[in-house]
Formats: C-alpha cells, sequence, structure tokens
C-alpha cells in the first residue's frame, strides 16, 4: 500500500479564453502522505480550487500526471473516473449539496446505491455514520429542517458512507457563522486523528493554520508547503 494518497507529478491545467491561454495551475508537484490533515489556501485565481478540482477527479490535467492510491488517471475516461471518486474520494461542498426532498438518511444513503448494496446494509451505514456527526435525532428530516451546521454535518456523513481514502472539503466552513464553523472543525480533526485523510481548500489563514500541513498557492504555483 502506497504512503501516500495522492500524487500529483509537474501538473498543469490550462484553459483557453478567447485569445488568451489561462494557466490555472503551472507545474505542480505535491504528494499527499496517507492521514495527512492538509489545508490548501491561496487567494482569488491562485489555482486552489483547480487543485481541489484535480485531487478529486472531477478535471484532468492538460499535462503531468495524478496518481490516486496506486491508480494513474491520466488514461481514465468519464466513468473510469466516477467510479473512482466514488470508491476512494468523499467530497464536502461550501453549499452543502443535499437533495431537497430527501431526509438526512436518505442523502447519506443515496452514494450507497451506486456501491451494490442492499437496502439494509444502506441503512445501517448511514444511521451509523449520522449517529457518528451528532445528527441521531434529526434522520427524518428534510434538510429544510436543518440549520446550516446540521446539513454540513449531514454532507460530511454523506462524504464518509463509502469509506473513501481521502476527504475533500472545499470550503467547508464558509457558509456558516463562527461558533458552528468552529463545531464542524473539529469534527474535521477528529475524523483526521481517527485515522482519516483530510484535505481542504480555504481562503480562511486561521482556519487553514490548523492543519498539520498547509500548501500555499499563488499565481497557479505551490510557493510553500509546510
Amino acid at each position: 500500500m502506497s504512503a501516500n494518497v495522492i500524487e500529483l507529478v509537474n501538473v498543469r491545467r490550462y484553459f483557453v479564453v478567447g485569445d488568451y491561454i489561462v494557466k490555472a495551475l503551472d507545474g505542480v508537484s505535491l504528494s499527499i502522505p496517507r492521514g495527512s490533515f492538509m489545508s490548501i489556501m491561496g487567494p482569488s485565481g491562485s489555482g486552489k480550487s483547480t487543485m481541489m478540482n484535480l485531487i478529486g477527479c472531477l478535471d484532468t490535467p492538460t499535462s503531468g500526471f495524478i496518481k490516486v492510491g496506486s491508480e494513474y488517471t491520466n488514461n481514465m475516461n468519464e466513468s473510469q473516473l466516477a467510479e473512482l471518486r466514488n470508491r476512494k474520494i468523499g467530497f464536502v461542498f461550501q453549499q452543502f449539496n443535499l437533495l431537497g426532498k430527501l431526509s438526512a438518511l436518505e442523502n447519506v444513503m443515496t452514494p450507497l446505491l451506486y456501491a451494490g448494496l442492499g437496502p439494509r446494509e444502506r441503512r445501517r451505514r448511514a444511521e451509523e455514520l449520522l449517529e457518528k456527526v451528532g445528527l441521531k435525532d434529526r434522520m427524518k428530516h428534510l434538510p429544510s429542517e436543518l440549520s446550516g451546521g446540521q446539513k454540513q454535518r449531514v454532507a460530511i456523513a454523506r462524504a464518509l458512507v463509502n469509506n473513501p481514502d481521502i476527504l475533500l472539503a472545499d470550503e467547508p466552513t464558509g457558509a456558516l457563522d463562527s461558533r458552528t464553523g468552529e463545531q464542524i472543525m473539529e469534527l474535521f480533526e477528529t475524523l483526521n486523528s481517527e485515522g482519516r485523510t483530510v484535505v481542504f481548500v480555504t481562503h480562511d489563514r486561521s482556519l487553514g493554520m490548523r492543519c498539520r500541513s498547509q500548501v500555499h498557492m499563488i499565481d497557479g504555483r505551490i510557493v510553500e508547503v509546510r
């Protein structure tokens, strides 16, 4: 088993906008060891969201290569990338991305439909994770009946339900008040202490500095790794 869950080697991601080439990532190399608690920080336009999309196999590089565990992603098609994401990567987004007509329990169960598990096992696993994130009494509530912090906890449970190797979070506290954001941050710290690899993008330096390692980006390049 590789010591790194993600490796990027000389990765470039260029976009053509009119007559211009935008170098969103410009020759980035990074190894993310298993069990990391890492933040990716930088101002708007620094490339951190592009980095997250590439790490999460939501996009492919213009050049260079990306390795997830022991698998190289460069020559994978869309269905292969989707299957890899479902097995190895859990996502948490700033705006939660919950399905409004489904209960908290049903939202967490949804990714398991693609994993081929039976309904009883899907329910058992979802209930276990909702209890883990402190929502034992909110399983049947719709997203509209939950607070922002509770919605983010549902999103975290959903991200964990396939037991991924890595948990990726994009500004996970950005839509929350400071007290609720602190609680979500503590939950990430707990998950990491249990052995989960956690990587998140943030523009909030104080939040990012709480991680054991930080990647600082400017103009599509990594300028410092601590």
